[in-house]
């Protein structure tokens, strides 16, 4: 009996294997079955800026239904491109992150199109304690002295003069995969050829601030900026206006020769030569 339930185990047990191996085959074949194409993917970590070689990439196979849109099958296609965005290992290289044919490397490359990049100078303070990393978003502030109308005195005022502008480096480093903040003396940021020239004076007249904003945020918010006197709530001191007040045309005298009638407060009475005369006021 106990033989029989023992050839009955070993029985179910071989039936499920074979079961488990035809299904495992047909699975198998299905796979082979699926067309795929080649896709040029980055073999190493690539740096925006950086020119590509063949020794930077490889091809993998990809299933046909879906190849990204603007990939490359052929790695000679992709000899000297440049590369406007860091690419990480594995990843498809496509056209939208290349820059266009004949770019040269480096940071002009990651330069938009119409735009400039400029270098400020900043410490740990100005640069937002080192949080102000390449692919970050911030606005410039100025703290300058406000000039006055003639014989007016000076007035000390900060003011945003730029909002949402991009940080494309930091010192010599335009990586934008790295989170770690840095204290660097000088921030390279792109800007428009008129923002260029606000930011040119702004850092001639003053102190530049930069203040560190959310990436997502698009509002732009126009202040009047604020003076020393509105930050301590120092009412503002009005030039009185003092006008003087025109004499009243004085009254000619009459001669009177009867009894003459005064009011003291506006009248004198005049005796001269026996004549009586009235003066008012």
């Amino acid at each position: 009996m106990k033989n029989i339930k023992a050839l009955g185990l070993i029985f179910l047990a071989l039936l499920t294997g074979l079961a488990a191996a035809v299904y495992a085959t047909g699975w198998i074949s299905r796979q082979g079955g699926i067309a795929s194409n080649k896709v040029v993917v980055a073999a190493v970590d690539i740096e925006l800026g950086s020119r590509v070689n063949a020794q930077m990439l490889s091809t993998v196979d990809w299933p046909s239904g879906s190849i990204p849109s603007g990939s490359f099958s052929d790695i000679k296609a992709l000899n000297d491109r440049v590369v406007k965005v860091g690419v990480l290992r594995g990843e498809a290289i496509m056209e939208g992150k290349l820059a266009p044919v004949g770019t040269q490397g480096g940071l002009s490359a990651v330069i938009a199109s119409g735009k400039r990049a400029m270098t400020v100078r900043v410490n740990d303070v100005v640069g937002v304690a080192g949080f102000a990393l390449p692919g970050n978003y911030v606005d410039v502030m100025v703290n300058a002295q406000q000039d006055k109308a003639k014989g007016e005195q000076t007035s000390q005022i900060s003011k945003t003069v730029l909002e949402k502008v991009l940080v494309l480096a930091v010192a010599q480093e335009a990586n934008r995969d790295d989170t770690k903040p840095k204290v660097v003396s000088a921030v390279t940021l792109e800007l428009s050829l008129e923002d260029s020239e606000k930011l040119d004076l702004a850092r001639s007249v003053g102190t530049l601030s930069l203040v560190l904003r959310n990436q997502m945020d698009k509002t732009t918010v126009a202040t009047g900026g604020i003076t020393k006197g509105q930050l301590f709530g120092e009412k503002e001191i009005l030039p009185i206006a003092t006008t003087v007040a025109a004499a009243p045309p004085a009254r000619p005298r009459v001669a009177r020769t009867g009894p003459v009638t005064a009011t003291a407060s506006q009248c004198v009475e005049v005796i001269q030569n026996a004549a009586r005369s009235l003066a008012c006021f």
